[in-house]
This record gives C-alpha cells, structure tokens and sequence, in this order.
C-alpha cells in the first residue's frame, strides 16, 4: 500500500510505494506543464567491486563498467534505439553515470502514459551481444581520449587522485581505454543482475501525474526479479591526503587551479550526513561565496576570475569540498584559502553571516520546488539514494546553528587534509 508524505512546512506531498519487487516509487504530483520521470540505480563508476546475495567473495570488474552499461542499455532485442521509442511519443530522453550513479530519465509535456513503458523496459530489458559491445568501445574510447584533452576534466582528476589513494574517485567514470576493452557481454549481464535488481532501484515521476497510474505501469512489466541484497566494496581511506600538490602543462590561456579537502568523518546516519551536506555548502557561500570578502578582496586584487567556485561532495561512500577557477599565481591563492578555512575552523561564526547563508540556501531548496525537473533530481540524488527523505531538508536547514557549522568546519578543514592540483599554459 502506498503512502502519503507531507511536509506542512513546505506545503508540499509526495506518494511512496515500494513495490513487491523491491522498486522504490515516488510520485510528486505538480501543476506544471512538464513531466519528469527519472529511474535510477545505485550503481556508479565506485561499485567496481561487489558481491551479491549470500556471496562472500568479492567479484572485480574492468574501471567503467556502469558508464559503459548506460550507453548499452538504449539498444534492444528488436533492433529499435530506445531514443527512436521515444520520439514518437514526443519525450526528450536522457542518462548519466556518477561516482555512485546510474540513471535514466525523460520529459515530456503529452503522452506521459507512453513514454513511462518505454523507460521502464529500457531498463529491465537488457540486449547485449559481443558485436555491439565491440562497436561500444570504440565510442567510449574516443569519449575518453576527449575528456583526456579537456583541462577541467583533467583538473578534477588530478585533484581527486592527490587526496585518495585507492578509491576509485582517482579514475574517470567512463574508465580508461584499457579498462574498457576488458569488458564483455557476460561481464554487463553479470552487473546488470546484480545492480538492476528492482530492490537496488527508484523510481521518481513529477508533474501532472496520477500516482495509480504509475504503480500500475509498474505492475504491467513482466515479471521482475525477487529483490537481493548486493554490497560494494570500497577501499578504506586515511584521513590524509595522497599528495599535497600535482602540477601539469596543456593548452589553457591561464593557469587553473583546483583545491581539495579530503573528509572522512561520514556518519551512518542519513539526518547526520545531511545536516553535514547543508553545512558545506553553507561554508562554501559563507567562507568562500561571491557576497564573502575573501572574495571580494582576491578579486579585486586580480587574483581570481568569476570562475571562481565550489563543488561540495557528502554521502555516505566520500566526502570532499573543493574549489577552482583560473589564476596567474595558484599557490598564492591556495595560500589564502587555507588561511581563511583556517579563520572557519578557529573563529566563531558571526549569527549575521551565518543567517544571511542559511535564509540564501534555504531560499533555493524552496525554489527548486517549482521545477519538476529539480524536484525529481533532488529527490533521488540528493536524499532518497543516500537514505534521506527531502522533506527532511527543510528542518535541518531551519534548525541548523552557527555553531554546528563551525564544528563541521573544525573537523574538515585540518592541514593534512588539503591539496593543490593546477594546470599551467604550454
């Protein structure tokens, strides 16, 4: 049986089943002229190393194995492109693989009852043969090579594999050409069971939608497997970093940089890791954010460019916070930035400040409340893959203290902890 969730504070619901299969559904019914289905698994470029139900051994698999199983799951039995289905129904229809990821999703503005059936057998319905998987790889392998030329990519890699010593975070999601050309048709079906299992998966569909109507498509799939247990392995981490500084040459205009914090302090507690989450970004505007002085001040010294910024990762398999942009002097930059994370971690936050972040962030959580789009992504990345509920947001932000987030920033912002990747002009 279904269930209603309401969040007074927010004025908003949402209908959750879970299904005898296991597949969690959510539907979030807005007036809005788009809907939005997305169905995801729990299954990224991380979970390279698993085992299955009553299994005690560990199976590996080649570095990009869900990536590359993203591209595979658009073709079918029939010889029909999953995209073809889907223009005819008029759908714009999409996928992505992250860290821990793997997700499949459409919008469309009519024909919602269409285009449902055909993202649920894309994904339940798997083709794979030893000739497309050969065509496959030589796609991915030219994705690869691309992202081997492109100085922001390079940058974030260079930057994760300074603050990590085994965990795959150090290797791009789609792999590496070697590592792909290891992967087979058995290698896909072996981590398709294993990950597409309806148990390790969620369904979430915004806009004008009736709830039944989704469960009832659900239910009209042929008959999907018992939910089983499948566990990841990932390495364990030391608190410090793998290497304080890496340093390269391609063909940029100006050097860029890109500092990492390594963090390992990741609760078990879903509530923890949110309220955790809230206050890295609440550091990230406070401490570093365009209204900061510390912006203000090494922008207008010449120092940073507007493409100075953020990007705070927190859940229950790693945690970082890092921020980049361009600069003619890199190690002056991470200078001060350490110093002023310093001043975070050492002085008392002022309540001014800290409400002023706190008001801004809590702001653009309501907002995103008026796209489906952002309701749906919120609601399956954010917060239902990590064991959260979104409703719960809104509390932790309400409730959060100065004081909590100076905490945070003591535990996060240690010397060992920080890292320096910068790329500099041939």
């Amino acid at each position: 049986m279904s269930e209603t969730v309401k969040s007074s504070l927010l004025r908003e619901e949402y209908r959750y089943l879970r299904h005898p299969s296991g597949l969690e559904i959510y539907v979030f019914p807005k007036e809005l002229s788009v809907t939005y289905a997305i169905v995801a698994t729990r299954f990224g470029s991380l979970d390279n190393r698993f085992r299955v139900g009553a299994e005690t051994d560990f199976t590996k698999v080649p570095d990009g194995v869900a990536h590359f199983l993203e591209h595979k799951m658009f073709e079918n039995a029939d010889g029909e492109d999953t995209f073809v289905k889907f223009s005819r129904t008029g759908a714009d229809a999409n996928a992505y693989t992250d860290f821990r990821t793997t997700a499949y999703l459409f919008s469309c503005t009519e024909n919602f009852s269409k285009s449902l059936p055909i993202l649920l057998h894309s994904v339940f319905e798997p083709h794979f043969t030893a000739e497309n998987v050969k065509k496959e790889q030589g796609i991915i392998a030219q994705e690869i090579k691309m992202g081997e030329d492109d100085p922001d990519n390079v940058l974030i890699y260079d930057m994760l594999r300074c603050l990590y010593f085994e965990s795959s975070l150090r290797t791009d999601i789609a792999g590496t050409v070697e590592s792909i050309a290891q992967i087979t048709p058995e290698i896909l079906y072996r981590c398709h069971g294993a990950f597409y299992n309806p148990g390790n998966m969620i369904l979430c569909v915004c806009g004008q939608v009736d709830p039944e109507e989704v469960f009832a498509a659900v239910d009209a799939l042929p008959p999907l497997p018992a939910p089983v247990p499948v566990e990841s392995y990932y390495p364990p981490e030391p608190s410090r970093v793998c290497s304080p500084r890496s340093k390269r040459k391609m063909q940029v205009a100006k050097p860029l940089f890109c500092v990492g914090v390594k963090d390992t302090d990741i609760s078990p507690d879903p509530i923890r890791r949110m309220k955790k989450r809230a206050a890295f970004r609440i550091l990230s505007s406070l401490g570093f954010g365009r209204a900061s002085d510390f912006y203000r001040e090494l922008y207008s010294d010449g120092l940073i460019s507007p493409s100075f910024g953020s990007w705070t990762q927190h859940n229950a398999a790693f945690s970082f916070f890092s921020l980049s942009g361009d600069s003619s002097d890199p190690e002056k930059v991470f200078s001060l930035i350490r110093k002023q994370a310093e001043r975070l971690a050492t002085e008392p936050i002022a309540a001014e400040d800290f409400e002023r972040c706190r008001r801004s962030h809590y702001a653009d959580f309501v907002k995103s409340f008026d796209s489906t789009e952002e309701i749906a992504n919120l609601l399956i990345n954010d917060f239902a893959l990590d064991g959260g509920r979104i409703f719960d947001y809104a509390e932790v932000l309400r409730t959060l203290t100065p004081e909590e987030v100076g905490g945070i920033a003591s535990s996060l912002f240690r010397p060992e902890a920080f890292a320096l990747s910068v790329i500099e002009p041939i």
